[in-house]
């Protein structure tokens, strides 16, 4: 392993002035997001037996932990804590939406799991190409995207979750353009606007889990009809 690799310093965002521990403060408290979105589920869950959900509230208190430490330590390392839990759960929550929302089977859901990679890396080369990396934005647009086809296929169905899949597809883009003008504003705003992408993310994800959470099941939508 290369060590010398991951304790590389990593200064990508407008708010870092140097190599110091806090040199990224609005960046490191807007975690903070994560954390109280992450207890809101977590209460919200407790007595219910809804594994799926408590599994991506945990994953998004770890998503709140790890991108702390990036924006504190800033580093090669620090940055895996950031992206691997975020993928973890983009990863859980396409199996889970096409499993619990779209009810399909078990194997669909891993297929949509291994059909994601190629799906966002093809979308990203595209998008970079055709608008380059947007600030490393160009990685997420693809998630966004997909929230809101999974919306769309929904509405027909449970009007309620597709409505909400959409919402968190437009809090995520959202979120998206401050992440990405972040170093555009820097001369005019020092402390850029990455922090607001931490904070409409947090929102996000907590909604996301409740989104999930609430949807009904097959068997609910079949009494209510009768």
């Amino acid at each position: 392993m290369n060590w010398e690799y991951l304790t590389a310093k990593v200064d990508i965002y407008c708010e870092r002035m140097d190599a110091s521990y806090w040199s990224e403060p609005l960046n490191a408290i807007t975690n903070g997001a994560f954390l109280i979105a992450a207890l809101i589920c977590w209460r919200m869950l407790q007595g219910k037996t809804d594994f799926g959900a408590k599994l991506l509230t945990a994953n998004l208190a770890l998503i709140g932990i790890g991108s702390y430490l990036f924006h504190t330590h800033a580093t090669e390392w620090a940055q895996l804590t950031d992206v691997i839990p975020i993928q973890a759960f983009i990863l859980i929550y396409v199996y889970l939406a096409t499993t619990r929302l779209l009810e399909l089977p078990w194997w669909a859901g891993a297929a949509s799991v291994v059909g994601f990679f190629p799906y966002a890396a093809g979308l990203a080369i595209l998008i970079n190409g055709l608008f380059g990396s947007l600030n490393g934005s160009v990685g997420y647009i693809p998630v966004a995207i997909l929230i809101a086809i999974y919306g769309l296929i929904l509405l027909g169905k449970d009007k309620h979750t597709g409505l909400g899949l959409l919402i968190g597809a437009g809090i995520l883009s959202l979120s998206l353009v401050f992440r990405t003008i972040d170093e555009t504003v820097c001369p005019s705003l020092p402390i850029g606007t990455h922090f607001l992408w931490h904070t409409l993310n947090g929102i996000m994800l907590g909604w996301m889990i409740f989104v999930l959470h609430r949807a009904p099941t097959a068997l609910a939508r079949n009494t209510t009809a009768r």
